[in-house]
């Protein structure tokens, strides 16, 4: 990515954020966020450490280790990325969740990947008026991630995609993989669908016990 692809992305990112010089006191900021410690070379993470933009992957910088959690990502602007889990053994570089034995990714072309491998592709609505499936993912869509360390389900707009992932092993933790201008908002609580039934925010491991 070059320098002036660089300086896009990030005006691109802090679009509609404002500086405040007197920030008034108020709850305290969830300590749950994207990893600049796991990151690739070329992923700008702002927002607080809830935005990133660029080229390559981040990771949350909590492990998924409560029986049951659940995140969202907002496609906040469209271009290539994917949303899902990894360990911190996978590969920062990729700009495409899935493409290594260390990464399950829903991907922006309607396919959850893993190892290089399509486990499956998400059925899209038709534009005839045809209500079955998913509407084809674009910009504004929020992305559900549930994980109980048997399974690993997304979610897209609070519909569930029928299918599971069952071959996720190892610690893992959220990841979200950005390319072409996409800009991806992890959401890590004031969700907006209902997690499933069961399902809570991701937690730190000290406060499980």
């Amino acid at each position: 990515m070059s320098t002036v692809s660089v300086f896009c992305c990030l005006r691109r990112c802090l679009d509609g954020i404002k500086y405040q010089s007197n920030i008034p006191s108020g709850p305290r900021e969830n300590p749950i966020h994207l990893d600049t410690a796991f990151m690739g070379y070329e992923v700008v993470i702002v927002k607080g450490g809830f935005r990133t933009c660029g080229a390559g992957a981040v990771l949350g910088n909590a492990p998924l280790v409560q029986s049951k959690s659940y995140f969202e990502v907002k496609v906040q602007q469209g271009g290539t990325w994917s949303v899902g889990l990894a360990t911190r053994q996978t590969d920062l570089s990729l700009t495409q969740g899935g493409m290594d034995e260390y990464s399950w990714a829903l991907c922006d072309d309607h396919t959850i990947r893993h190892n290089k491998e399509d486990l499956y592709k998400i059925k899209v609505a038709k534009d005839d008026g045809d209500t079955e499936g998913i509407q084809k993912l674009q910009e504004g869509d929020i992305i559900g991630v549930s994980y109980d360390h048997i399974q690993l389900k997304f979610f897209v707009n609070g519909k569930e995609v029928d299918y599971a992932v069952t071959s996720v092993k190892g610690t893992v933790y959220p990841a979200l993989y950005v390319d072409d201008g996409a800009i991806l908002d992890i959401v890590l609580d004031n969700f907006n669908f209902s997690p499933p039934s069961g399902f809570e925010k991701i937690m730190l491991e000290q406060s499980l016990l």
